[in-house]
């Protein structure tokens, strides 16, 4: 058997198709291993529309990175017809080791998902040796036409949130199927406003899901997202999410802590140079504090300062929390928003307080926040449905963003989002080893070969 011979087996071509010629390129670092690919002459090729073997055209000389030939950067070259089909007319046909339109041989694209799976893209590109642009390319292909076969019929409960994409008030908003127990993300769209909801309405429509069959829609308090909710999903029932409810309290305690800590000496007793600080302390449930935070607390309590009466806001939304039923949550929210305000106004009538009384701004802004959605606060007793696992997976989305130091756009980081959370791990697959053909049979008879096996990591 000779080297060619070998080369064609390896390279998976059948007839018309063989290698021709090869070459070892040692003046270059990394070597360079060359394959000539060529038809048999006089052989006829399937059009890319109607799949009618016709006479080649002309031709052109194309060439494409393949897996490495040990340490051997290997390429692969070969002349492509363009068919003259007497029903569609000039056409160039679809080699069958790579794709249109791409310079990476189908195996190669395959080690490289393989690869960005596991890594940053970055990463990915200096272990392959290529640049990471041209990586990138490779995967918005492969999740663009695995996201354009989701299926979304069965979708009847969703979540929505936004994360940040990069600096500057960028963010992506995502959306999950709530009643999906892995992998639930169904869209990612730029933004965090009324048109990522309509985008993802019109999203829904284009992949055999009906808007009216939409029952539940689990956000935050955002009104940009609540009005467009009830627009896009008129018969979905809106639920708040709890994790919110206590995110606009908690931001409201470190509001109020920064204010004071610049007009007021914090008690003596915290750490101000490390990290568990006033910060941490207020943060922190009391059964989670350390004993020095525990009486920094305490001297926070009895010393009057608006932080500890923003903390204390905190703490008594968890008894809320901790109602059995939808009639006593509805309850103890009413009276919890109730005491909060008459505790409020104490302070406010206090001689001596005035100065805490107007720190406490953004508390008073968290009651009224949640007096306005205590409705759709209160459907949580009814639902089921949280926004948890989406704030689960917004931090492996920043990890991921924050292991690759960052994406150039939203459009790439959107691309990482998918890989990691989108059911579509199994359509990459498919589509990589049927080489972009549904029928093995029909593979073998329009492109002259048959299917390789697809690469894994086994």
């Amino acid at each position: 058997m000779s080297n060619s011979d070998i080369f064609t087996l390896g390279l998976g071509l059948s007839t018309p198709w063989r290698v021709i010629d090869q070459r070892l390129e040692t003046d270059k670092q990394p070597h360079e291993l060359h394959l000539a690919v060529a038809a048999e002459p006089g052989a006829r090729f399937p059009c890319p529309s109607c799949g009618q073997l016709c006479k080649p055209h002309d031709w052109k000389e194309t060439t494409w990175r393949h897996l490495n030939f040990f340490q051997h950067a290997c390429f692969v070259s070969a002349r492509v017809p363009r068919t003259d089909c007497p029903d569609h007319g000039v056409l160039r046909i679809n080699v069958p080791w790579a794709r249109p339109d791409s310079g990476f041989t189908l195996l190669f694209e395959q080690a490289a998902l393989l690869l960005m799976r596991e890594m940053p893209v970055a990463a990915a590109a200096r272990i392959i040796g290529v640049t990471d642009k041209r990586l990138w390319r490779v995967l918005q292909f492969y999740i663009g036409r695995a996201i354009d076969q989701l299926d979304l019929s069965h979708v009847q409960a969703i979540a929505l949130d936004e994360t940040a994409a990069k600096r500057g008030q960028v963010y992506v908003t995502v959306f999950i199927d709530l009643d999906t127990s892995e992998k639930p993300v169904l869209f990612v769209t730029p933004g965090k406003g009324k048109e990522c909801v309509t985008a993802f309405r019109a999203f829904l429509s284009e992949h055999d899901g009906e808007p009216t069959r939409i029952a539940e829609v689990v956000c935050d308090m955002s009104a940009a997202f609540l009005a467009a909710a009830a627009e896009s999903f008129p018969q979905a029932a809106v639920t708040v999410d709890w994790f919110h409810v206590v995110q606009i309290f908690t931001t409201a305690v470190e509001q109020v802590r920064r204010v004071e800590a610049h007009q007021r000496t914090m008690p003596k007793s915290l750490p101000q140079a490390k990290a568990g600080g006033a910060r941490w302390t207020t943060l922190k449930r009391p059964e989670g504090l350390t004993e020095q935070q525990r009486q920094a607390l305490d001297e926070l309590e009895t010393g009057g300062f608006a932080t500890a009466e923003a903390y204390r806001a905190k703490e008594m939304v968890r008894w809320v929390r901790q109602a059995a039923t939808a009639q006593a949550a509805r309850w103890r929210l009413t009276h919890f928003l109730n005491h909060i305000d008459i505790r409020l106004d104490a302070v406010g009538g206090d001689e001596g307080r005035g100065e805490a009384a107007s720190m406490l701004g953004p508390v008073r802004d968290a009651v009224e926040t949640v007096r306005r959605h205590a409705n759709r606060i209160i459907r949580r007793w009814h639902s089921g449905h949280s926004n948890a696992r989406l704030e689960a997976l917004n931090g492996l989305f920043q990890a991921a963003r924050a292991r690759a130091r960052g994406y150039r756009s939203t459009a790439t980081f959107a691309c990482i989002i998918y890989l990691i959370g989108a059911p579509i791990g199994d359509l990459l697959d498919e589509t990589i080893s049927t080489w972009g053909v549904e029928e093995p049979e029909k593979a073998e008879k329009q492109l002259g070969c048959s299917p390789p096996q697809p690469w894994t990591n086994s």
